[in-house]
């Protein structure tokens, strides 16, 4: 779900009063016991019932205004819920500026989106790939708004299923029900059985020699890789229901894949953080993603501007990327913008090979194929249509 301008708050519901522990969330989500719990709000406390109803408004085109795509368009479950593209075209055509994150453990992160510090729960990242404007993605503009909700009031199943997750309520569908239950359903979306997953865990077996010494690479201070990507997420972006308010890290960084004029700019249609903040220091942050299922949500890079899981490697072992005939040229490596992480290293091709080799451990066949996740009206095109 990528970013854009955060359109007006979704209706409230009148809801009802609902207590939902730690131990049933992480029952009802499916949370495995090793991992912490997603956060949730108090006024969204997950339940079976919103899970259901998310899981088909995620794959129901009838969700954008022209009822051409729907979430699942530019998050396929085949992919880690990426898309393969550089970057997306949304529902009217526009192509947006920025890469489709891949969805696993999205519910962990502590801000949502490549580069909004304000976006920090599900609930209100949500409603912008929805009723966004700039970019438009499913394009629910306020002329298309009630046609939207009257294609799943007439929808018999529909009805039903809002219903059933929100007991009590008069109304039927609204775009705030609609946000709440895409949010918990999101929550469940979690990947934790990669072979890594199970190398922690303590099978040795799972990771191969070269995995392991791509592991230790990973870990070491000459790649110094965990210093970005580490922990449950293999992102520091990171918080669940026990991370206190007072040590959430909000990470942004500049990464040298930019450095145009000289001084430390990425291309003027999108400079990161900068462009919320207007502050100049900001030009070029970028979240740091989560490596999980990375082999399979290529290209790379906010703009996915890098083609391989090598090539990346290569980018951080240079200290930053230099651009010669481009209309963005600069040189990465020197720009006064860079995070102080990314300093450059000496690797051989085959210690690349290795970090590359302990990416690709990373990937998750079970969360990939849980059919939990997959998409109920079995179209290959993202659901059904009005």
């Amino acid at each position: 779900m990528a970013c854009g301008a955060e359109p007006e708050a979704a209706e409230l519901v009148a809801p009802v009063e609902v207590v939902v522990g730690e131990n049933e969330a992480r029952v009802i989500l499916g949370v495995p016991t090793r991992l912490g719990v997603p956060a949730f709000p108090s006024d969204n406390p997950p339940s079976a019932e919103k899970i259901a109803l998310g899981r088909l408004l995620f794959y129901d085109r009838r969700l954008s205004g022209n009822g051409t795509q729907s979430c699942g368009t530019c998050h396929l479950q085949r992919l880690a819920f990426a898309d393969e593209k550089r970057t997306p075209t949304g529902s009217t055509g526009q192509v947006l500026h920025r890469n489709s994150p891949g969805l696993q453990n999205v519910a962990y992160f502590s801000t949502l989106t490549w580069a909004n510090s304000a976006l920090l729960d599900l609930e209100r990242q949500i409603p912008v790939p929805i009723r966004g404007d700039d970019p438009v993605e499913l394009g629910v503009s306020d002329g298309q708004r009630d046609v939207v909700l009257a294609r799943f009031d007439a929808d018999l199943e529909y009805r039903a299923a809002f219903a059933a997750a929100f007991p009590g309520s008069p109304s039927g569908a609204t775009f705030d029900k609609i946000v709440l239950a895409l949010a918990t359903f999101c929550r469940t979306l979690i990947s934790a059985d990669s072979p890594y997953d199970r190398y922690s865990a303590g099978d040795r077996a799972a990771l191969t020699e070269a995995q392991r010494r791509g592991l230790a690479l990973f870990n070491g201070e000459r790649f110094e890789c965990f210093h970005c990507h580490s922990g449950t997420n293999l992102s520091v972006s990171y918080r669940d229901i026990r991370t206190r308010s007072g040590s959430i890290r909000y990470p942004f960084f500049n990464n040298g894949l930019y450095n145009v004029d000289g001084d430390g700019s990425y291309p003027a249609y999108d400079q990161g953080l900068y462009d919320l903040t207007l502050d100049p220091g900001d030009r070029g942050r970028f979240r740091p993603p989560s490596l999980r299922n990375v082999a399979l949500t290529a290209p790379y890079m906010h703009d996915g501007s890098i083609e391989t899981l090598r090539e990346v490697v290569e980018h951080y072992a240079a200290g930053g990327r230099v651009l010669e005939a481009s209309d963005y040229a600069g040189d990465g490596r020197t720009s006064p913008l860079k995070s102080g992480l990314v300093r450059g290293f000496e690797a051989t091709d085959e210690e690349v090979d290795d970090v590359v080799a302990f990416l690709e451990s990373l990937t998750d066949r079970a969360f990939i194929e849980n059919p939990s996740f997959s998409d109920p009206f079995g179209s290959a095109d993202g659901g059904a249509a009005p």
